[in-house]
């Protein structure tokens, strides 16, 4: 599978866009390193088309990213009408492309000797198919059209960010057909499992109580939790815990007794044994850091 990372933020940004009808025999237009990413959109008929030693048929439904940096041409002309709309975008970010997911984002360990560290401003990956098939045809033409009917006012700023914000729900679409894709029922799971963990994670929870929840056997659970997030079930509770107590910790002065029990620690003493066996520091401390 072709796939485009972009690193984030800073986000992906709309320039321009619009709609074209080819006729038989219409070819879409070779072109030479453009500068910005070119999203082509088939409603009806099929564009034929080349990027670098790829062929793609790019039929009703589906949608192709042209880079900026290739060299994309027809390779033939419509064989039918054929109706499509265009978008093209650019990023302020990196972007590299691959074939490889990136792996899922768990709570993370933090290095506590960073004294600057309050939040996580950390990047994250957004992944775009190069060639996919649209889950909702329907429902992205009709962005597409939200956003071609702006473009009068786009020299209105409200009018500029509304487009922006359509664009990223069209992206968020693009990100949808890769997930269809690569899901399995271990994945499904896995999210599933972590879901429950993060709006749950206040109250007692076993291994036991977790597979009932989810109506899966618990090994199976730990089984589908360590193969996509690298983790098994309470390790991942207890990490989402820990960054939840750090949060408290920085913006609240609540006794540590009772961010204990926020968090879902039954005991004081087991919380701050945990918070230092894993920041390598007590609860008290890292509060003492912030003040």
């Amino acid at each position: 599978m072709e796939l485009l990372e972009f690193t984030l933020p800073p986000l992906p940004h709309f320039i321009a866009s619009g709609f074209t009808k080819f006729t038989i025999g219409e070819k879409h237009m070779s072109r030479r390193n453009i500068g910005v990413f070119d999203m082509l959109a088939v409603m009806k008929g099929c564009l034929y088309i080349g990027e670098g030693d790829r062929r793609y048929e790019v039929s009703e439904g589906t949608a192709l990213l042209l880079r900026p940096d290739a060299y994309h041409y027809a390779t033939e002309g419509c064989r039918e009408k054929t109706d499509y709309y265009w978008l093209h975008f650019q990023t302020a970010g990196s972007w590299r492309a691959t074939d490889t997911v990136p792996p899922r984002r768990t709570p993370e360990l933090r290095d506590e000797r960073d004294e600057s560290y309050k939040f996580d401003t950390s990047s994250f990956p957004l992944v775009l198919p190069q060639f996919a098939r649209l889950p909702q045809p329907g429902k992205f033409g009709e962005l597409m059209e939200q956003i071609i009917a702006l473009a009068p006012e786009a020299h209105l700023n409200a009018s500029r960010f509304k487009q922006q914000v359509l664009f990223q729900e069209a992206l968020r679409q693009l990100t949808a057909s890769i997930e269809s894709q690569l899901a399995s029922p271990a994945a499904a799971c896995a999210e599933q499992a972590a879901a429950y963990l993060r709006n749950h994670y206040r109250e007692e929870i076993t291994a036991r109580s977790l597979g009932e929840a989810l109506s899966f056997h618990p090994v199976y659970v730990a089984r589908c939790m360590q193969k996509e997030y690298g983790l098994s079930p309470m390790a991942y509770l207890l990490r989402y815990r820990i960054e939840q107590s750090k949060l408290l910790l920085m913006q609240t002065d609540f006794p540590i007794a009772r961010i204990a029990e926020e968090v879902g620690f039954n005991q004081a003493p087991y919380f701050s044994s945990c918070f230092l066996k894993t920041e390598g520091l007590s609860p008290r401390e890292y509060r003492q850091r912030f003040s």
